[in-house]
């Protein structure tokens, strides 16, 4: 079978830190063939070197027959490649012909052609078998159907590879099963596609071969008949845990959070469980799961439609953040830039922003009080700044994210939860991170944490709730579980 792509021994660093070292990978015509591995396992930035958004640092790359050294995503479009990103990168504000052609698009006597462009758009729409009008709005169109769009889009090109990075994320069985009728036609045409997900138990009915990467590494390539489900997710996380984690153990208190029934319009199901003082408990589960989701409902930045949160045995109403600021529920946001933190600001600022009763009299700032409690927070969290007058977009990621923690160590917490507390930090970072956490759990504070990493998973916690399609499948002891178990039921999508 022709090969479409060929690529051996691709490396690739950012910052002296390996993404990729030394994978080689290749794609037949005709064929699926899955790429898979954990969050970080290095998926994306080989589908970006193929797609032209990345150079590789060493390595050979042969596309369609051609040897390839530099090219940009233009270029990588010229040669037939296309890639459908699980964020779709559509314009909300213009129809779905315009989408399509968007870069493209048809003139007449050198004008705009809107009537062209929605003959030629119906065409391929027509070709998916999908019925959406070229003229309505994307912002119109549920996600489904936008995702039909971004097919239309690359069959438009004629690209002859494709890939699909966690395409049936959004999508109901209904509309996979669309999607994998669209593949089977697509892979009949003689097209090639590259299919990432961490579905697993969808693979079956459409992928040929699959790729499983680790730690930026090539680990195998199977053809799928021959393997099962059990070799490879043992493969994907074939790893042991070491003393990256430093989990202390102490003694579980009494009952500290108590959450009932919760369900809300974002991904999240009749969700119940429960925290101790003094316990970390992991939320483990694979991009689109609902753990974010549900956390945003707890702490009241989203909307629930129902459930009921008890805290130290008191029922409370959480209908805005503020409400659980003020119960002693905090939550450490995933994305501490956008969320967590005002970067343009010093230091000092950060800390105080959400504390400033506790450094007023009579409603004025005591400028003393102000430096005071934050070179405390400073050297208790071992925040390395310059000073309190530091602009903390300037500081590493690490010690971004310890400012993020700081700021509620003025307040009576009794629930802390971190939002993917380790992403994009170093590892002396994340050490510290995990120190902060220990020491906040032998205060007998209850500490939950949301990671898609899953030795981190497994070296922290005391318990581990994993979540699949917005519920909770299994609720696991840390020591008496392991990495392959969490996964099985990660991918636990029916009853």
């Amino acid at each position: 079978m022709e090969e479409l792509i060929h690529a051996e021994h691709i490396s690739k660093s950012f910052s002296g830190v390996a993404a990729l070292r030394n994978v080689s990978f290749n794609l037949k015509k005709g064929e699926v063939h899955a790429l898979l591995g954990e969050n970080g396992a290095g998926k994306s930035t080989l589908v970006k070197i193929i797609s032209g958004v990345y150079t590789r640092d060493s390595g050979n790359l042969i596309i369609k027959g051609q040897t390839i050294h530099n090219f940009t995503p233009k270029q990588a479009q010229n040669l037939g490649i296309s890639i459908i990103h699980q964020e779709l990168n559509l314009c909300p504000h213009l129809t779905v012909a315009e989408n399509i052609f968007l870069g493209r698009e048809k003139t007449k006597f050198g004008l705009l052609s809107k009537k062209l462009i929605n003959q030629e758009a119906t065409k391929y729409l027509k070709q998916l078998g999908v019925e959406i009008s070229p003229d309505a709005l994307v912002s119109s169109l549920p996600v489904s159907k936008q995702q039909m769009v971004e097919i239309c889009r690359t069959i438009s090109i004629n690209a002859d590879i494709i890939i699909m990075d966690e395409p049936t994320s959004a999508l109901t069985e209904r509309e996979i099963e669309e999607l994998f009728n669209i593949i089977k036609s697509l892979k009949e045409q003689g097209k090639g596609i590259i299919y990432i997900s961490h579905r697993l138990e969808e693979l079956s009915k459409i992928v040929d071969r699959v790729t499983i990467l680790r730690d930026g590494q090539f680990v195998k390539t199977l053809d799928f008949k021959s393997t099962n489900l059990s070799e490879i997710i043992s493969l994907m996380v074939g790893r042991t845990l070491n003393e990256k984690y430093p989990h202390v153990k102490c003694s579980i208190g009494d009952l500290l959070l108590k959450v009932e029934n919760l369900t809300a319009p974002k991904g999240v199901n009749n969700v119940s469980f429960e925290l101790r003082r003094g316990e970390i408990v992991a939320i483990a589960g694979l991009m689109g799961s609902g753990r974010s989701e549900m956390i945003r409902a707890l702490f009241g930045a989203d909307p629930k439609t129902s459930g009921k949160i008890w805290l130290n045995n008191r029922e409370i109403k959480i209908k805005e953040p503020i409400d659980a600021i003020k119960a002693g529920l905090f939550c450490i946001p995933e994305d501490r830039k956008i969320e967590g933190l005002c970067i343009r600001m010093n230091v000092a600022h950060n800390l105080l922003l959400p504390n400033l009763d506790f450094i007023s009299k009579l409603g004025i700032i005591s400028n003393k009080l102000e430096k005071n409690k934050s070179i405390q927070i400073i050297n208790e969290l071992k925040i390395k700044t310059s000073g309190i007058d530091q602009i903390v977009r300037n500081l590493s990621g690490g010690n971004q994210q310890k400012i993020v923690v700081g700021k509620w160590l003025f307040r009576n917490a009794q629930v802390i939860i971190f939002d993917e507390p380790t992403r994009g930090i170093d590892v002396a970072s994340k050490i510290e991170i995990y120190n902060i956490m220990n020491n906040l759990k032998q205060n007998g504070i209850g500490i939950m944490f949301i990671s898609s990493e899953l030795p981190e998973v497994i070296g922290m916690s005391d318990r581990v709730l994993v979540m699949c399609n917005g519920k909770i499948t299994a609720n696991l002891i840390t020591e008496h579980t392991n990495q392959e178990e969490i996964l099985t039921y990660a991918t636990k999508f029916t009853d």
